[in-house]
């Protein structure tokens, strides 16, 4: 008879393989971006051969996808896994924007290679299922965290919480890509933009607390 241990054990192989694969076509994308994202780059980098990848992907484009994919599902289910309703509604407001914020400065700045080329590359293929996928992953990641400040719903004035903090969050992730993710000439900008990523951080911070019609507190005992 044959040894059923044998397939469950090539396949966890096939899984780590496929995991070594994935993570280091994400690094090798964060370091040397779209262009640079060979396909003999990557096996090197995963201690793989080329030809054992094109067994799995048939191009550089599918490999991306699956690993840009990878990143956004994995994010969806940390935010789905993480903070709940009932930890947020248990955090001031002022307190856990500030949070969130700073997540994701800190976020932002150390992925920024990454951001730009996982951005590039969708924009390259807008209207495939690739990019449908990618963003229903987003919105989802995006309405899960819109829901957690709408356990602060009555301290929101805007007449329209979800939209205020929909929009607010967009505003915030609009500046970071900007000034992080593809700055332009921002030394030509000096004295007209937060001097550093702690002054950004707080100036966001404000402006959001702000379009939703909450006295930022912290920051005002910070400014005093």
């Amino acid at each position: 008879m044959p040894n059923r241990n044998v397939l469950p054990a090539y396949q966890e192989r096939s899984r780590e393989s496929l995991r070594k694969l994935l993570q280091a076509t994400v690094e090798v994308l964060g370091q040397h971006g779209v262009e640079g994202a060979t396909i003999p780059r990557i096996a090197q980098h995963a201690g793989l051969t080329p030809g054992s990848i094109y067994r799995r992907f048939h191009d550089k484009e599918a490999l991306l996808e699956t690993a840009i994919l990878g990143i956004l599902e994995a994010q969806e289910t940390n935010m789905r896994t993480g903070m709940t309703p009932i930890a947020s509604a248990q955090v001031p407001l002022a307190i856990f924007a500030e949070q969130v914020i700073t997540g994701m400065v800190v976020t932002y700045r150390s992925k920024a290679p990454l951001l730009r080329a996982m951005k590039q590359f969708s924009q390259a293929r807008q209207g495939t299922p690739f990019v449908k996928k990618a963003c229903k992953l987003e919105v989802t990641f995006f309405g899960r965290l819109v829901d957690l400040f709408l356990t602060h719903r009555q301290e929101i004035r805007h007449p329209d919480p979800r939209i205020a903090v929909s929009m607010a969050l967009m505003m915030v992730v609009g500046t970071l890509f900007q000034l992080v993710v593809f700055p332009t000439e921002l030394k030509l900008w000096k004295g007209l933009l937060p001097k550093d990523d702690q002054a950004l951080k707080k100036e966001l911070t404000r402006a959001f607390l702000n379009y939703l019609g909450v006295e930022n507190q912290t920051s005002a005992k910070n400014a005093g």
